[in-house]
């Protein structure tokens, strides 16, 4: 999506060779105009699956799941990352390793949340190793539902997540692709994207 590289060249700050900087537009400050852009853009993507939920984790992609949820007209759930008291009844539990981090994270969904009739739309800022995904996508399988797709915003390609969740059969659709970063000149390298259709 040349809209949302084109705000990762101009606003994205590059820290180091695995780590981009985007919280002036994605995931502090949020920019409301992009979400409403990137949440038509992964409708156009899945157009032709019969999604009926969204599901993130908390809390960098809350924002963009809302927008996508708005934008499917379906319900969005996210992941916790810890149990709070106002929480009732069972849970679906996994753990997830945050590469950001750099620590794991016990992960929970109320049951009453997802279920097997649900067919689900992944939804998350980053993809870099893909313990994210692997974890959400254990929770939808865990109520017995179906992972219809995964939409990323920005996807380290580098790390090798996303393709090895593609090479399992998952339809993983990413904004933008980063093939390298150098945090000495800022410069950052984009996988081409196919040719809208």
């Amino acid at each position: 999506m040349k809209l949302l590289e084109e705000k990762i060249r101009r606003d994205g700050v590059v820290k180091t060779e695995d780590i981009l900087k985007v919280d002036s537009f994605l995931n502090h400050q949020m920019d409301v105009a992009l979400f409403e852009e990137m949440a038509k853009e992964w409708k156009r993507l899945f157009r032709d699956c019969p999604i009926n939920k969204i599901l993130t984790i908390e809390a960098s992609g809350i924002g963009i799941a809302c927008l996508a949820g708005r934008e499917f007209g379906v319900p969005v759930v996210f992941a916790k990352k810890s149990k709070t008291s106002n929480l009732a009844g069972g849970m679906y539990k996994t753990q997830i390793q945050s590469f950001t981090h750099g620590k794991t994270y016990d992960v929970i969904v109320s049951e009453k949340f997802l279920s097997a009739e649900d067919h689900v739309l992944i939804i998350d800022d980053f993809l870099a190793n893909g313990c994210a995904v692997n974890g959400l996508m254990e929770l939808v399988h865990s109520a017995g539902g179906t992972v219809e797709g995964v939409g990323i915003a920005i996807e380290k390609g580098f790390q090798g997540g996303g393709d090895a969740l593609r090479e399992k059969g998952i339809r993983v659709e990413s904004l933008a692709i980063l093939e390298s970063m150098d945090p000495k000149t800022g410069n950052m390298v984009f996988r081409p994207q196919p040719q809208q259709s």
